[in-house]
């Protein structure tokens, strides 16, 4: 059985799958073969999944990025989901919707926490790491850049060593409370981006209050107004010396918007939902373990 994630970029949320896993499951339980997916973190509930193997779904969301897939075309085996909306656009039972697949992290090893601590961190999501200029903005703000496309158990550590994380990539929030470190939602800039965080927070009953926050340049900009990836000629002259001028006035902007939101009150969720979450989905990743143990 063979784990199927996004791997297509570099980027936290994604890279969690090659973390956990091989510290949860048992070893050579996941192999190269593709006549069975093991589908892990992240928003990738599609509906161009090979049709072929038998797809195994374990804790994965739907992001409203293609059609719903048809789930009961008999080659997926839902275990469970991120939360109520996947459930409700696959047509599942909501009893399935329990959590990202993330909130497991409470239950392996992490790494150690970072020896510098951090007042505030800021995590951009992927695709604003290369659109945007937060290193800049951060560094004005005086917060730390917590990069989404750097190692895996480097965030990690660094997410441990943050007394508030402001963030606009969902994994950073979902690992952010899973590891009990209050965190602030920006916002994403890419309107399609939106519709999971409410599938998570609702999972954990949180009252979700995304933050808006200035764009850091101006094809970051570009990107809100029009919706457009910033591509081509388009790019270039965004990120060229005719900007320069203008990127570094969005960049302070976002530097002020930054200090600001790290004066609102922070958002986790309750201990009790956390600790049902992380308790309901081991308990299900368990049985799926023992019963492909007793059917092999």
């Amino acid at each position: 059985m063979k784990l199927f994630y996004y791997d297509h970029a570099r980027n936290f949320g994604d890279d969690l799958n090659l973390y956990l896993w091989p510290r949860l499951l048992p070893k050579n339980f996941l192999d190269e073969d593709e006549s069975e997916l093991f589908v892990g973190i992240g928003s990738i509930l599609w509906d161009f999944l090979p049709k072929e193997p038998m797809k195994y779904v374990v804790g994965s969301g739907y992001g409203a990025y293609t059609a719903p897939p048809n789930v009961n075309d008999g080659s997926w085996d839902v275990r469970f989901v991120r939360g109520p909306k996947t459930a409700s656009a696959l047509g599942i039972r909501a009893d399935k919707s329990i959590c990202d697949a993330a909130v497991l992290l409470r239950g392996v090893e992490l790494p150690e926490v970072a020896s510098q601590s951090f007042e505030i961190s800021f995590m951009p999501h992927f695709d604003s790491i290369d659109r945007g200029n937060w290193k800049e903005a951060c560094r004005l703000a005086g917060v730390h850049l917590l990069d989404p496309t750097l190692p895996c158990a480097q965030i990690l550590s660094e997410i441990r060593a943050t007394k508030l994380l402001i963030t606009e990539a969902m994994h950073g929030a979902i690992v952010a409370d899973a590891l009990r470190v209050p965190w602030i939602a920006v916002e994403p800039l890419h309107h399609p981006h939106r519709f999971k965080w409410y599938d998570w927070a609702a999972s954990l009953d949180i009252d979700y209050q995304p933050q808006k926050l200035w764009p850091s340049s101006m094809r970051e900009l570009w990107t809100r107004t029009t919706g457009g990836q910033g591509k081509g000629k388009v790019t270039r002259f965004l990120a060229g010396k005719a900007a320069y001028p203008a990127n570094m006035v969005m960049a302070r902007i976002a530097a002020q918007g930054l200090q600001s939101l790290s004066r609102r009150p922070p958002q986790l969720s309750s201990d009790a939902a956390i600790e049902r979450a992380s308790d309901r989905s081991l308990s299900t990743v368990d049985l799926f373990v023992r019963q492909r143990k007793s059917a092999a």
